[in-house]
């Protein structure tokens, strides 16, 4: 069986996937990305990934030392791998510009999710957000079991009464939008990614009062480590690991957790 951190692929599917997949054929990434989503990605060939709808998603264009906007306009599906997100505690001062899974490749979220509003609201659902302590409804994804995820996420949260100040008054779940400053889709846009209490939280945006991506920032945090654990622990990076920091963030990326 190949596993994806608690989602799991048969094994006739194994047995398909080991016959078409090699080492040397295709990407680590790309295998990471087939595990993971094993309903939408179906293989890889010829520099392309090979979607469950029949199309194929260009893997590697072929540009080479892009510029970090160029990174965050047009990136590949590849360069979505270009930094290593590590989970737990963060022992280090950023980098500039570092921050594994902000990176993202537009098409292959349409793709999964839906390309307009009214396509990612055919698979959204409503979850009460932890029920004891907060008891907010939000609207979540089905696609990839993420409303299954986030329930877990808040039944965990809501056995910590020490933490209700952090996680009431959610920011937002699910909103058909742009990211602030820019003309690329928020993850928010497909019922993936939830936004924690703002009152609490820290965004790049918000401390230099900008929206240049090419400004020194100096770093802020307040969220809890233990907040940011049980979100690792479900598949979901958090945004304070980013240099452009966005600390109430947390998006649902299996792939980037190993």
């Amino acid at each position: 069986m190949i596993s994806c951190f608690g989602f799991f692929i048969g094994e006739g599917q194994s047995k398909k996937i080991k016959q078409t997949i090699t080492k040397d054929s295709v990407p680590l990434a790309a295998q990471k990305l087939i595990q993971c989503y094993s309903g939408f990605v179906k293989g890889f060939s010829h520099n392309h990934l090979l979607l469950s709808d029949g199309t194929q998603l260009l893997w590697d264009d072929g540009i080479k030392n892009k510029t970090h906007d160029e990174l965050l306009n047009n990136p590949d599906v590849e360069d979505m791998f270009g930094q290593q997100y590590k989970m737990g505690l963060m022992q280090d001062v950023l980098p500039i510009n570092y921050e594994p899974g902000r990176i993202r490749n537009q098409d292959f979220f349409y793709k999964m999710y839906g390309s307009t509003k009214e396509e990612v609201e055919k698979n959204l659902t409503e979850i009460i957000w932890c029920p004891k302590l907060v008891g907010q409804k939000i609207m979540v994804t089905k696609i990839n079991g993420i409303d299954k995820v986030v329930e877990a996420i808040s039944s965990e949260l809501d056995e910590h009464p020490e933490l209700k100040k952090y996680i009431t008054q959610i920011g937002g779940s699910f909103l058909w939008r742009n990211i602030r400053g820019s003309n690329r889709q928020s993850t928010h846009s497909f019922g993936m990614t939830i936004d924690i209490n703002t009152t609490y939280s820290d965004y790049w945006q918000w401390t230099c009062k900008c929206i240049d991506e090419n400004t020194a920032l100096t770093y802020k945090n307040r969220i809890p480590q233990i907040i940011v654990d049980i979100f690792e622990k479900h598949d979901f990076i958090w945004g304070g690991k980013w240099y452009h920091f966005d600390t109430m963030h947390f998006e649902y990326r299996p792939e980037l957790m190993k």
